[in-house]
This record gives structure tokens, C-alpha cells and sequence, in this order.
């Protein structure tokens, strides 16, 4: 490509041609196909794997359950909160996107006029990924891959540079772990709240788990019990 030769030695250059130009390689076909994915389809697939989370965690049950369910409404939470520090980032940093001062490339996305650094697409996936990992690891791994995929597709695009996509992970990532604490000491009393209520009990514990959960034996201390209780027992 005749953008190559312009590169010079600039790593993240370099790393751009390499990975946009399997798009000028590949069928047509397929670059709709990565375009789709890397603009809409991963970020809807993150979505699912958090409502299948959700239901999992909903169907298991347990004690645990509203504190789980509280770090899944966290999950997208991160990824809105990961979104808004990254818009002081971009108008700071300022850094145009790679189209406008490298040629050659093949951009699957043209169009795109704001700044390049750091990736929105990058920073949302990888903040559900890892705030999904604290509470699943097998779903947080699945979500980590999808982010990873994620930030290759947006290099393949021609939209981004790779490093902004690893500032994306590391922003993302930041957000996710170094917030969760003040965010879980907020959410989960109001998800306690939630599943003693009638109305939103449904939504952290699926009606078998909420039985068996209701179901289970509560022992009150020996000095609580009457004396026909004890006799009770001991017959």
C-alpha cells in the first residue's frame, strides 16, 4: 500500500497498515461484514452476555443474589460514566483520526469527524467486560475476548490507531475497577430493597430460587425457645 512507505518508524503507524490492510485484502463482502460488527454487532453482543449473566445469576439464586445483580447494573453504568471521562480526554489529547494524515488507508467508516484518542467502542466494551468479570469470571472472560475483538476491528477499519484502542482498554478498565467500590456500597442496599419488595423481588431471584430461599430453615437461638418448643425437640 501506498501508504507504507509514509509510515516511517512509528510503531503505532507501522501496526495501523499492517491490520487495515487485511481489509484492502479481503473480499468486499467481508469488510461489510467487519463493519457491521465493529460498529454495532459487538457492542450488542456485550449487551446480551450481560442480560444472559443477569438471568443466570437470577436463576441460581442464593444469598449473594442482590449483590450480584447490583454489580451487573454496574456494569453498564462503567461503561457510561468510561464514556464521559473520555470526552475531556479527546479534547485535550485532540488527535485527528489516522485518514486524515496518513494516506493509503482503507476506511470502511468514512465520515468520521471527530478525534481519534481515545476509542469510545474500546473504552465502553472493555469497562462491561472487566465490571462483568468481578462478577462472573467465566461471562467476564467472554466479554474480554468480545472487547479484544472489539479493538482489532476498529484498527481493521481504518478509524483508529492502536494505540487509541489500548488507551480505550486502559480508560475502560480504569473506570470499572478503581469506581466499583462507592458504586456497589450505593447499589446494593437498593437491590436488597429491591428484592424484598413485591414488585422487583422477580428481578434478582427467579420464582424457584425465591421459594427455595423463603423455604429454607430458620434457627433461632436455644435461650429464644419456649419451653414447650424444647420439649418439642428433645422428644
Amino acid at each position: 500500500m501506498a501508504g507504507l512507505a509514509e509510515s516511517g518508524s512509528n510503531p503505532d503507524v507501522d501496526l495501523l497498515y499492517d491490520i487495515n490492510g487485511l481489509a484492502g485484502d479481503a473480499p468486499r463482502w467481508f469488510d461489510r461484514v467487519m463493519e457491521y460488527v465493529g460498529e454495532y454487532g459487538l457492542l450488542l453482543a456485550m449487551v446480551l452476555l450481560v442480560v444472559w449473566c443477569w438471568w443466570s445469576v437470577r436463576r441460581r439464586g442464593g444469598e449473594g443474589a442482590a449483590s450480584a445483580v447490583a454489580a451487573l447494573v454496574w456494569v453498564p453504568l462503567a461503561a457510561g460514566l468510561a464514556v464521559l471521562v473520555n470526552v475531556p480526554i479527546r479534547g485535550f489529547v485532540g488527535r485527528p483520526r489516522p485518514f486524515v494524515d496518513h494516506q493509503g488507508l482503507d476506511v470502511l467508516l468514512p465520515g468520521k469527524a471527530d478525534y481519534s484518542f481515545v476509542s469510545d467502542h474500546a473504552t465502553i466494551t472493555m469497562a462491561m467486560a472487566v465490571a462483568l468479570f468481578v462478577v462472573d469470571r467465566r461471562f467476564g472472560l467472554v466479554g474480554i475476548g468480545l472487547a479484544l475483538l472489539e479493538g482489532f476491528c476498529r484498527v481493521y477499519m481504518g478509524v483508529h490507531y492502536p494505540t487509541d484502542v489500548v488507551g480505550g482498554f486502559a480508560l475502560g478498565t480504569a473506570v470499572a475497577l478503581l469506581l466499583s467500590p462507592p458504586a456497589m456500597a450505593l447499589l446494593t442496599p437498593l437491590l436488597k430493597a429491591v428484592e424484598r419488595s413485591a414488585w422487583g423481588g422477580r428481578l434478582v431471584r427467579a420464582r424457584r430460587a425465591a421459594a427455595d430461599h423463603d423455604a429454607l430453615p430458620t434457627d433461632r437461638p436455644t435461650e429464644d425457645r419456649t419451653p414447650t418448643e424444647e420439649r418439642d425437640l428433645a422428644a
